[in-house]
Parts: structure tokens; C-alpha cells; sequence
């Protein structure tokens, strides 16, 4: 008899804009966007169901959000809150299992194969973690239950808000038949042009293509696309995920044009990243300055220690460098006209793995 996993996908619904409707009763039953003002040029980091009605999504900018639904609230985001929430909801998690990936904030995957708990009803343990979410938090949660992560994140999509749907082995294959290729996981705007372009538009059409066919139009993907079409997915849940990077950018009302005034912004990112990193006991040995022009350009500069790893000292002394590097390529002559800051960390590692720091040229 084949054995199959037990898969769970929970997704907190609206997850930001819930904590913000929890927290301040008055905004329950409102349209509430939770990112920057509608008069800037910031975008909806997360938005209530209220305001989904009228088109609103995320990424999208506050502007056109503001536009198409000019009663919203705006709101701006309080990632600590957030981040707390979401360590009370991974804590919820362990007391069912210790197999958990978390995805962000408001989603992961948890494995149950092995529990008993429920008589081993991985349907049922979806559904208790729901009610004691709820019952700690105050907040909604989806589940998806299936045999594997692919189909487990589908199903929990399927019934939001507040929805728990399970496909169970029998189901998996004949249920991505039905589906339009963009319900897919990890197929995103350009594969499905692609994939429309090729006459492909569903899972019954996807499932025509052989894996020669595929990997000539796909490449390293073609595998995923194969088995998915056939309700096939072997990747299991990992627990340790190592996390590769950490960054935050600012995007400015009036464009800059002084120096200091980006180093400025440039130092405050990399303080606050520096902080997160210590208190996360993760270190990184590369820094990366992004700076974007009026026009768009958009110039990544980075440097790498190969020795060492970067705190707030060394990471300051790097970040003129990097800007003036940037700054030598702007796309006009005259004053730099910049629109948006950014710096991240990459190349993490435990801070156990850190060895003394050294600045490496150009900053002997």
C-alpha cells in the first residue's frame, strides 16, 4: 500500500490589514489598505476583504488604490506587531508538530505524517489549529490539506476567508485537470503568457506535453510543470530553511539630490538591518546599496568581504563607496534625481560562523 504525506498549507487571510482591524474596532467592516499614502509613491502592502471588492491588491500602487476605492483607510504598516502575531501563530504551530516551513509572516507548511493526534486526521488538525488561532489571536486562518505542499497551498486558497478545504490522493490528479495554469504555484505572469502562447491554458493542457516537450520550451522547470500536472510533488517540508538575504528600501515623496542626504537614509536602513540581523544571530559577509533614478534606472552596487563579516562600523564605512558607485552611472547629466534608497544583506550565516572583521580594499 503506498504511504502519502500529510500536508497542511496555513494562511493567515488579509493578514496585515486583520491585525490592524483587531487592534482598532472601528476599522472592522471598513476597506482598510495597509501601506504607504495615497498621495506619494507608495504601494498596498496587504489590504482588508472589504477593500479586495472594489480591485485592490497588493503591490499595487496606493495611488490607484486610493483611486479605486477613494473611502479606504490608509494605514501604515507596523511590521513589529506583525511580526509578533506571527511568532504567537509558529508557537501554535509546535504544539502540533515539529515539522514546519514557515513561508512569511502569515503562511507555512506543516508535515503531520507521523502524528496521532485526532487519530491521525490531518483534516481535523487543520481544523483545531484554526479554532485555537482564532481563539488566541482573534485572527482567520485558511488551511489547505493534502498529500503534498503543491496541492496542500491550492486547497487552502480555495474557500478564503475563513475556509479549509482537503484533496485527498484519489482526488489530487483529476482536481489539476480543472485548474487555469496561473492557480499554479510557482508559475507567475510571464510563464503564463508563455504557457497561453503555446495553447496552454489548463492543467488537462499542460498534462499533453511531454518532458522533452517541456524542457525545450522551459528549460529547469520543465520538471516541476510535469509532475504538478500530474499531481505529483515530492518536495518535502523543510524545517531548517536558511534564510539568504535581508534588505528594506525607502521610496521618497520628492526625489533627493544631495549626497548626504542619501548617505543619510542609507546609514538608518543598514543600522535597522544590522539590529534585526544580531537579534536573529545571523551575520553577512556581502552589502548591497540599490538606488533608483526618476527615470527608473535602477543601479545594484555590492561589495563582498572575504574575510570577516559586516557590523555597523564596517557596514557605514562601506556604504559611501557603494553609493558614489552608483551615482557615477546616472543616466543624466546634472544634479541626481533619486526616487527610492535601498540596502540589503546577503550571503547570511549563523553569527557562530562569523569570523573577526576585516575590511578588504578599497577601504584599507
Amino acid at each position: 500500500m503506498q504511504m502519502f504525506r500529510k500536508i497542511i498549507h496555513i494562511d493567515m487571510d488579509a493578514f496585515y490589514a486583520s491585525v490592524e482591524q483587531r487592534d482598532n474596532p472601528e476599522l472592522r467592516g471598513l476597506a482598510v489598505v495597509v501601506g504607504g499614502k495615497p498621495q506619494g509613491r507608495g504601494v498596498v502592502a496587504a489590504c482588508s476583504y472589504e477593500a479586495r471588492k472594489f480591485g485592490v491588491h497588493s503591490a499595487m500602487p496606493s495611488a490607484t488604490a486610493y483611486r479605486l476605492c477613494p473611502d479606504a483607510i490608509f494605514i501604515r504598516p507596523r511590521f513589529e506587531a506583525y511580526q509578533a502575531v506571527s511568532e504567537e501563530v509558529q508557537q501554535i504551530f509546535r504544539e502540533y508538530t515539529d515539522q514546519i516551513e514557515p513561508l512569511s509572516l502569515d503562511e507555512a507548511y506543516l508535515d503531520v505524517t507521523g502524528s496521532d493526534l485526532f487519530e491521525g486526521s490531518a483534516l481535523r488538525i487543520a481544523q483545531d489549529i484554526r479554532r485555537v488561532i482564532l481563539q488566541r489571536t482573534k485572527l482567520v486562518a485558511s488551511a489547505g490539506v493534502s498529500y503534498n505542499k503543491f496541492l496542500a497551498k491550492i486547497a487552502s486558497d480555495i474557500d478564503k476567508p475563513n475556509g479549509c478545504r482537503c484533496i485527498l490522493p484519489n482526488e489530487g490528479e483529476a482536481f489539476v485537470q480543472t485548474l487555469p495554469v496561473k492557480r499554479f504555484h510557482g508559475v507567475g505572469q510571464a510563464t503564463e503568457n508563455r504557457m497561453h502562447s503555446l495553447g496552454i491554458e489548463t492543467g488537462q493542457d499542460l498534462r499533453k506535453w511531454s518532458l522533452i516537450e517541456l524542457q525545450k520550451e522551459f528549460g529547469k522547470s520543465a520538471d516541476y510543470y510535469f509532475n504538478i500536472a500530474r499531481g505529483i510533488d515530492h518536495r518535502p517540508v523543510r524545517v531548517e530553511r536558511t534564510r539568504k538575504s535581508m534588505g528594506s528600501e525607502r521610496t521618497f515623496g520628492e526625489n533627493l539630490i544631495h549626497r548626504d542626504e542619501m548617505l543619510v537614509v542609507l546609514q538608518d536602513l543598514s543600522n535597522r538591518l544590522i539590529t534585526k540581523l544580531d537579534e536573529r544571530h545571523l551575520s553577512s559577509h556581502t552589502l548591497n546599496v540599490k538606488l533608483r533614478y526618476a527615470d527608473f534606472t535602477t543601479l545594484t552596487r555590492a561589495h563582498k568581504l572575504t574575510h570577516g563579516v559586516f557590523n555597523q562600523h564596517s557596514a557605514l564605512r562601506t556604504l559611501p563607496f557603494l553609493l558614489d558607485r552608483c551615482l557615477a552611472q546616472r543616466p543624466v547629466k546634472g544634479p541626481p534625481q533619486v526616487r527610492l534608497l535601498g540596502v540589503s544583506f546577503s550571503g547570511l550565516c549563523p553569527s557562530d560562523d562569523e569570523r573577526p572583521e576585516q575590511l578588504d580594499m578599497p577601504f584599507i
